[in-house]
C-alpha cells in the first residue's frame, strides 16, 4: 500500500502537543488563499511515493514520538490508504491527528467508506479551510479561528462536531 507524499518530518512540535511524526501528503483541491503548504497542492507533482509500512517503521524509530500527524495537502484525498497506516499508528498506542479542509459534517457524511475508515482510526481532527483574514499569533495547532479541533471518537458518536476538552490541544 502506497501513499503519495510531499515529505515526512519526525520531529515536530508544531503540528500537535508533544513531538510529533507528521506525515505531509501530496495533493489539495481547496487552494485556500496564502495557503501554508502550497508546494502540497498539485496531485501528480512535488511528491513521492512512500509504502506504509517504511512510514510506520520511521514513526516506531523514534521513542520519544508522542503522537502522529497527517497533513498536507488534503490526507482525505488519500483515506483509504491513509487509514490503513492509522490502524497501525493506533496499535502501537500513538495519538492520531488528521488536519483537513473538509467540515466534519461533510466527512461524516461522505459515501466513501475510506473516508469513514479515517475517521474511525484518528483521536484528533483539525477541519475547515484555511481563511488567511482569520489567522492571529495566539492560535495554537491550527492555522484560523474557523477551524475546530475535534475529538473524533466523541464526534462519531454523537453524529456530530465535539470540540476536544484534551488540554494539550486547547486553543484560546
Amino acid at each position: 500500500d502506497m501513499i503519495y507524499a510531499a515529505g515526512l518530518e519526525d520531529d515536530s512540535i508544531v503540528n500537535g502537543p508533544g513531538l510529533r511524526f507528521v506525515l505531509f501528503v501530496q495533493g489539495c483541491n481547496k487552494r485556500c488563499r496564502n495557503c501554508h503548504n502550497p508546494q502540497t497542492q498539485p496531485l501528480r507533482e512535488n511528491g513521492s511515493w512512500y509504502n506504509i509500512e517504511e512510514i510506520f517503521a520511521a514513526i516506531k524509530s523514534n521513542p520519544l514520538t508522542s503522537g502522529v500527524t497527517f497533513s498536507g495537502g488534503e490526507p482525505f484525498l488519500q483515506a483509504a490508504v491513509l487509514a490503513k497506516l492509522g490502524a497501525k499508528i493506533k496499535s502501537a498506542g500513538l495519538e492520531l491527528a488528521i488536519y483537513t479542509g473538509y467540515k466534519f459534517e461533510e466527512l461524516f457524511n461522505s459515501s466513501d467508506p475510506g473516508v469513514h475508515a479515517l475517521l474511525k482510526v484518528g483521536d484528533i481532527l483539525v477541519d475547515g479551510e484555511f481563511i488567511d483574514a482569520q489567522t492571529g499569533p495566539d492560535l495554537l495547532f491550527k492555522g484560523s479561528r474557523n477551524q475546530r479541533v475535534l475529538d473524533l471518537s466523541e464526534s462519531l458518536a454523537e453524529q456530530t462536531a465535539v470540540l476536544s476538552r484534551d488540554e494539550r490541544w486547547l486553543i484560546f
